[in-house]
C-alpha cells in the first residue's frame, strides 16, 4: 500500500472510542499517516500515548443542533486547510464537513458508519431534526467514494436505500491472550457502554433487587448517568451495583476479565436498535465472559453461531432476575458458555477483520 496521509474526524473526545483507535492504529501501522481529530471538553482526560497523532479542539456549543452546526463548520475549516489524502469521516454528525471539504479539494472520502444514525432513539418524535439529518445523509452519502459499516443489517438497508455499495467492518476487538481464571472469579454481573436510552440499563438495576449473591458493575457515562444513580438509592443497591464511569481501553478490558456473565440488552422499536450490533459483545466474548443479550437479529445470529451465552426478549425485572439466576446457578452451563467463547475469539478478532479496512482505504 502506498503511504497515504489521512484524516480521520470523530464528534468526542477520542478517549473512549475503541472502534476508531482500532482503525487509525491499524492504519497507522499499515504505512499510512493518521490524524484523528475530535473535541476537547472540559472532563476530557488526557490521551495517553499513541502510535497516530491525536489533535482536539473546544467548541463553543457542546448540545444541540448548534453544536452540530459548530461541529461541522470548525471540521471544515481544519481539513480545508490540511494536507491529507483520503478524509475518513465516522458517523453522520461529521460527514458534511468532510463531504465538503473531499469535494473541493479533489480528494477521497471514506465514510464509517457506526450505527443507523437516522433511527436513534434521540429523534423519535423530533421530525423536524430528522429530516435535517435525513437530507444531510442523502447530500452526502452518495459522494463518498467509499463506505462501510457495522453489521450487514444496516449495509443492506443502506443499499437498498442509496443504491450504494456499503461494506461491512465489524466492530471487533483485538485479539488478546485468553483468560482461564474463569472458576476463581467473583460473582460480577458486567454491562459496559453509554448510559443511554433504550438500552436496558434501569432494568439491569431493578433485576438486582431480587437476585442475591452477585454484583453489577456498570461502566460507562451518559445521559442517564444520574437519574440511574438515584435508581439505585430508591432500591437501596448501593452495596448491589458500582459505577465506575469511563475507564480507558486497557483498564475496560481488566475490568471486563473480572466478570462471569455480560449484559447487551438494547431495547426499543427504532431501527437503529432492531439492526444493533454491540462492540460490548465481542469484547465479553475476548475477555471469556458469557453472554446475555436482546434476542434481536444481529446479536442472536452471533449467540446462535458461536453458543457464547443466551437471548432474552420482552423481558421485565422478574423475567431477567430469573434468567440471570438460570444462567449463573449452573456451573456447567455457564462454563460451557465461556469455552465457546475462547473459540469465538479466534474468530471474532480484530487481527482478521482489519484486512477488510485496509483493502477499503487501498
Amino acid at each position: 500500500m502506498a503511504k497515504k496521509r489521512i484524516i480521520v474526524s470523530v464528534s468526542n473526545d477520542l478517549s473512549n472510542d475503541q472502534r476508531v483507535h482500532r482503525v487509525c492504529s491499524s492504519l497507522q501501522s499499515a504505512g499510512n499517516d493518521v490524524v484523528l481529530l475530535g473535541r476537547k471538553l472540559k472532563k476530557s482526560p488526557d490521551i495517553s500515548p499513541r502510535t497516530y497523532k491525536t489533535k482536539r479542539f473546544r467548541l463553543l456549543f457542546n448540545k444541540g443542533m448548534l453544536f452540530y452546526a459548530c461541529l461541522n463548520l470548525r471540521l471544515f475549516c481544519i481539513l480545508l486547510f490540511s494536507k491529507a489524502d483520503i478524509f475518513l469521516s465516522n458517523d453522520l454528525d461529521t460527514l458534511l464537513a468532510n463531504t465538503l471539504a473531499a469535494k473541493i479539494k479533489r480528494k477521497k472520502l471514506v465514510y464509517d458508519s457506526h450505527e443507523l444514525f437516522t433511527e436513534v432513539p434521540e429523534l423519535e418524535g423530533k421530525n423536524l431534526k430528522k429530516k435535517l439529518w435525513l437530507a444531510v445523509e442523502k447530500f452526502c452519502i452518495r459522494k463518498a467514494d467509499m463506505a462501510y459499516t457495522v453489521c450487514k443489517s444496516i449495509a443492506d438497508y443502506y443499499n437498498n436505500l442509496y443504491g450504494i455499495k456499503m461494506q461491512v467492518l465489524r466492530n471487533l476487538p483485538v485479539n488478546r491472550p485468553f483468560p482461564d481464571d474463569f472458576n476463581t472469579r467473583e460473582n460480577i454481573i458486567l454491562y459496559q457502554g453509554a448510559l443511554n436510552k433504550e438500552r436496558g440499563i434501569d432494568l439491569m438495576i431493578e433485576a438486582m433487587s431480587l437476585i442475591e449473591g452477585w454484583k453489577l458493575i456498570i461502566a460507562g457515562k451518559g445521559d442517564l448517568e444520574n437519574e440511574l444513580k438515584e435508581l439505585c438509592r430508591q432500591l437501596k443497591l448501593k452495596d448491589k451495583v458500582v459505577f465506575t464511569g469511563n475507564l480507558d481501553f486497557d483498564s475496560l478490558h481488566r475490568l471486563t476479565k473480572t466478570a462471569k456473565l455480560g449484559l447487551s440488552l438494547e431495547q426499543g422499536n427504532s431501527l437503529n436498535y432492531k439492526f444493533a450490533l454491540p462492540n460490548k459483545i465481542f469484547d465479553y466474548i475476548q475477555a471469556g465472559v458469557p453472554v446475555l443479550c436482546s434476542g434481536l437479529p444481529e446479536m442472536k445470529r452471533i449467540i446462535d453461531e458461536f453458543g457464547v451465552g443466551e437471548t432474552i426478549t420482552g423481558c421485565n425485572k422478574e423475567s431477567l432476575s430469573d434468567r440471570i439466576i438460570s444462567i449463573t446457578s449452573n456451573p456447567d452451563l455457564i462454563y460451557s458458555y465461556h469455552k465457546n467463547c475462547n473459540s469465538a475469539s479466534k474468530i471474532l478478532n480484530w487481527k482478521n477483520e482489519k484486512e477488510i479496512l485496509l483493502g477499503i482505504v487501498n
